[in-house]
């Protein structure tokens, strides 16, 4: 097979030649201090790794619906951390919405949510400009670089995470959020389907999806944030009708969970995507056991992810890392999995990639 017939096959529920695995996207952090700078075209070369590329297309939007959102983005300087901190203030002609955060070496979060009551969402609700057209040409470009050896994906056009009330976590608050399940709940699913209906008004517009894999869903939506009851009420409905047009658009779907997901296996199972990751192990702060999530619903969907990136590439060694990857690739006897990283990594010695890539080769079905 090549890699680009691995992946999806994997991402099909099949069972390819060998086990595929792939980076959960290079962080910039990790090319500039242990690859000298290298893209991730570049490193996955360095480490004869089939290549998964992220790319988003670009959206195009229209002068006019610009002009009723202006952002005024400004560098406050250092904190006492050392952290950049910044604000960005957005002038709208009925009020200004204001956003604040800062940023390392290694990421960015936010301090201040752009959403602090329903007159601020409102105000959102109707000046946040939609992209007006689609440019597909970024994602096929990368599928051309890389031929029949991998696959591209990534988010497609949210408002912070894959799914509305991901997003809308970033934009108000996990408190706040979560609070307004039970204070606010009709003003909740009036906010999550208004966020629903932009992206499906996005989708429609960028026409058929020329990315291999589309990611939904996002960390908050994990049971370690939210109860099985609440992601049932407040994710579900909204991931099904999204998953929908993304499918009708020509895409597969891998619903993105970074935290807690045992408990929500069937739920997601429900949810219409094809896939599920990061399938985060206790040690990384999850607390997935990938062979009884495999027996419970590995007959409806796919998985990337699994490994402990801290305990393998940080902290481990290339046999520790082998055995990894072995046991992993023993959870999912039937295929349809993709060996990553349980999320991001910003540390590790490149020989214990080198082992991880070398073990996935030698998982043969």
């Amino acid at each position: 097979m090549t890699g680009r017939e691995r992946f999806l096959t994997a991402i099909s529920n099949g069972k390819p030649d060998r086990l595929p695995c792939q980076v959960h996207s290079w962080m910039q952090y990790y090319l500039d201090t242990y690859l000298h700078g290298m893209d991730q075209y570049r490193a996955y070369e360095y480490f004869d790794m089939d290549p998964v590329i992220y790319v988003s297309p670009r959206f195009i939007y229209d002068e006019h619906d610009l002009a009723d959102w202006i952002v005024d983005n400004r560098d406050l300087g250092y904190d006492d951390d050392g952290n950049r901190v910044w604000e960005r203030i957005i002038i709208t002609p009925e009020g200004v919405l204001t956003e604040k955060g800062a940023v390392n070496k290694y990421t960015e979060w936010i301090t201040e949510c752009i959403i602090k009551d329903e007159k601020d969402f409102e105000l959102w609700n109707k000046y946040v400009p939609l992209p007006a057209q689609v440019d597909w040409s970024p994602v096929i470009e990368a599928k051309r670089r890389i031929g029949d050896s991998g696959i591209v994906r990534s988010g497609y056009f949210d408002f912070g995470q894959g799914s509305p009330w991901q997003s809308f976590v970033n934009m108000y608050g996990t408190e706040n959020a979560i609070m307004a399940c039970f204070d606010k709940p009709d003003w909740l699913h009036y906010v999550l389907d208004s966020m629903l209906k932009k992206k499906l008004t996005v989708i429609e517009r960028g026409g058929r999806i020329e990315l291999d894999l589309v990611e939904t869903g996002g960390g908050a939506g994990s049971s370690t944030v939210i109860s099985p009851t609440l992601h049932k009420e407040f994710c579900l409905p909204y991931d099904q009708i999204q998953h929908k047009a993304l499918h009708e658009a020509g895409t597969k779907v891998v619903y993105h969970l970074c935290g807690g997901l045992m408990p929500l296996l069937d739920i997601v199972a429900q949810n219409g995507a094809d896939g599920l990751e990061t399938m985060t192990p206790p040690a990384m702060g999850g607390d997935c056991n990938l062979a009884e999530a495999d027996r419970q619903v590995g007959d409806k969907l796919f998985f990337i992810g699994g490994f402990d990136q801290n305990a393998g590439f940080e902290k481990g060694n290339p046999k520790s890392v082998k055995e990894m990857v072995y046991k992993l690739h023993t959870s999912c006897p039937n295929g349809g999995y993709i060996c990553s990283p349980s999320d991001h990594f910003f540390f590790g010695d490149p020989e214990n990639i080198k082992a991880f890539v070398e073990a996935a080769r030698e998982c043969v079905y």
